[in-house]
């Protein structure tokens, strides 16, 4: 199985040399033979092909790659887009469809957090809604008609909304069967109102399924106060990309926060970091890897999960296993948790934990 990875900017090089180390002992532990190729993207691009994101590299990793590991990005430090400065994420996003933002939250009871017992996952559609720069065919979504007025598009489908639905009720299905709506439909009537009405549709396939649907602001307030009565959440674009920060953090960090893009349909997947490029920490090996390391462990058990391959999914429950495992001791801890422990040391001490699990009979 052949993993693209691109380390890109500010602390991706150092959270991508941890997360390999730990990726690659997974695979010789379970015999998964994966291989590596390394792509340029970013400022490193930008440098040497005019542009931060090729589009060749997303035709080989679509045509090529079982799956893709991609570090953080500077995006908001990018020139505009006429002078090379594509977003990366959103490329990937965009070019390979992949449309399910996937966003576990948990808190770690050995680890201080602000949502005792929160286990819940968001799931995020990732190719449409308010983000100018992927929902237009031509041009992006944003425009001033002279200096004084800004304007913005937002573009919700039913293509779109029935399928990241879809992905919401089977992930319920393997977990608490709820899932949880979030909207604003009392002030979007149509482009809200269209995603409860896909909601509601894909809901009647999965009567066992408890359903939820909650205005964006209340749900804010509630899962800071009752974090733990949520399952799967499923939200449009923007809405899924500010609550899985606000859960992360309400878990521990969002330094700890796994998340993958995925389609189910094509079998593409790209796992990243929930966090950003963190320019201010780049080249001190102190960042945190949890989030990328997760990231992997959950883009190869969804890989698993696809082509019923379970040494691929044993291998990312065991990943994840070895992360609670080493941050459940306060000696090997990261300074964003409380430790001293630096980014390599780290990755270092995931993989040796690793190494030494005993495999399931």
């Amino acid at each position: 199985m052949r993993l693209m990875v691109l380390p890109c900017d500010g602390i991706g090089p150092e959270i991508m040399g941890a997360t390999l180390d730990v990726v690659r002992t997974a695979s010789a532990k379970f015999d998964l033979r994966l291989t590596f190729e390394e792509e340029i993207s970013g400022f490193d691009s930008l440098k040497q092909h005019g542009i931060t994101l090729r589009e060749n590299v997303l035709d080989r990793a679509r045509a090529e790659f079982d799956g893709v590991i991609l570090g953080t990005q500077s995006h908001m430090d990018y020139p505009p887009v006429a002078e090379g400065g594509r977003n990366v994420s959103a490329g990937f996003r965009i070019g390979l469809d992949l449309y399910a933002n996937v966003r576990p939250a948990r808190s770690r009871s050995f680890l201080p957090n602000k949502a005792p017992d929160m286990d819940l996952v968001i799931m995020r559609e990732a190719t449409e809604g308010f983000y100018p720069d992927r929902n237009m065919f031509k041009g992006v979504g944003e425009m001033m008609p002279d200096p004084d007025m800004a304007l913005s598009v937002r573009k919700i489908t039913r293509h779109g909304s029935m399928r990241i639905c879809r992905e919401a009720f089977k992930l319920a299905m393997q977990r608490k069967k709820k899932v949880a709506a979030i909207h604003k439909a009392n002030s979007f009537l149509m482009t809200d109102g269209l995603f409860l009405e896909c909601f509601r549709e894909v809901a009647k396939d999965y009567p066992e399924v408890e359903t939820e649907e909650l205005i964006v602001d209340a749900f804010a307030a509630l899962l800071v106060r009752q974090p733990q009565n949520y399952d799967v959440v499923v939200a449009t674009n923007f809405y899924g990309d500010i609550l899985s920060d606000l859960a992360s953090e309400l878990s521990g960090s969002l330094g700890l926060a796994g998340s993958i893009n995925a389609n189910a349909e094509t079998g593409l997947c790209c796992a990243q970091a929930q966090h950003g490029s963190a320019p201010d920490i780049a080249g001190k090996n102190v960042a945190n890897p949890t989030s990328l390391i997760l990231s992997a462990a959950m883009m190869l058990s969804w890989l698993g999960e696809q082509r019923g391959e379970p040494k691929l999914m044993e291998a990312g429950r065991a990943i994840s296993d070895a992360v609670d495992a080493v941050i459940d001791d306060p000696a090997k801890r990261t300074r964003d948790i409380g430790g001293s422990i630096n980014t390599d040391a780290f990755g270092r001490f995931v993989a040796d934990h690793l190494s030494a699990m005993s495999l399931a009979a």
